[in-house]
């Protein structure tokens, strides 16, 4: 072989040489590009998982629980059982809102007795219409309570003077003015007679409050 062959076979063999380096090189390269990405993409989820842990924990936090809580909540001064306060007619007397106390009577009982207690200043009670009322009903002999408005947090609306109630009712509340409080002591022939029925028996007493007519 020639001097000149060698040569050119020399520098064919060099650039092959070379060729396969810098592919080699190009591979090494691409590697690293997608390692870096690689880890790119797990550093980027780390960070966001980080942030889910973190924003989940502040959701549990009890000061976030706290705020959400209603800010109103009953206080020792206002129990959840209190029946409600009546409504009360525009410039009633106050008293109105209380339960009154009721005493047993004295002397026999015989006949319908009205005694206004407090003095409305409504109209006055109509025969037919419907009136609001709270009331507490004793025994006339022993004041023993045996029914309640007020106990059962509900004031009580019924006709008036048309037979839907006793006959001491309906004589003794027509012509009360609205805002008044009255006490009603019913001879037993005027309320429920002997009681049958497991209806209270005897002479009665009422203490009313008209609170509305219509």
């Amino acid at each position: 072989m020639s001097e000149h062959a060698g040569g050119q076979e020399s520098k064919a063999r060099r650039r092959l040489a070379e060729q396969l380096a810098e592919q080699k090189a190009a591979e090494a390269k691409r590697r690293r590009q997608a390692w870096a990405g690689a880890f790119a993409a797990i550093a980027v989820a780390g960070v966001l998982i980080t942030v889910f842990v973190i924003i989940g924990q502040r959701g549990d936090d009890p000061s976030d629980q706290v705020a959400s809580a209603p800010s109103a909540a009953p206080t020792e001064t206002t129990p959840q059982d209190a029946p409600p306060a009546p409504q009360l007619p525009e410039g009633s007397d106050p008293a109105l809102g209380s339960k009154p106390t009721v005493a047993a009577g004295e002397g026999e009982l015989s006949k319908l007795t009205v005694t206004p207690l407090i003095e409305g200043t409504g109209p006055k009670v109509e025969e037919g219409q419907s009136i609001t009322t709270n009331y507490v009903g004793v025994f006339y002999e022993n004041g023993e309570q045996f029914d309640s408005s007020w106990d059962r947090g509900q004031t009580a609306t019924f006709p008036i003077g048309v037979g839907q109630v006793i006959e001491g009712w309906d004589k003794g509340l027509v012509g009360v003015t609205v805002g008044s409080r009255v006490q009603l002591d019913i001879p037993a022939e005027q309320a429920y007679g002997d009681g049958a029925g497991g209806r209270p028996g005897g002479p009665l007493r009422f203490v009313v409050d008209i609170l509305a007519a219509q």
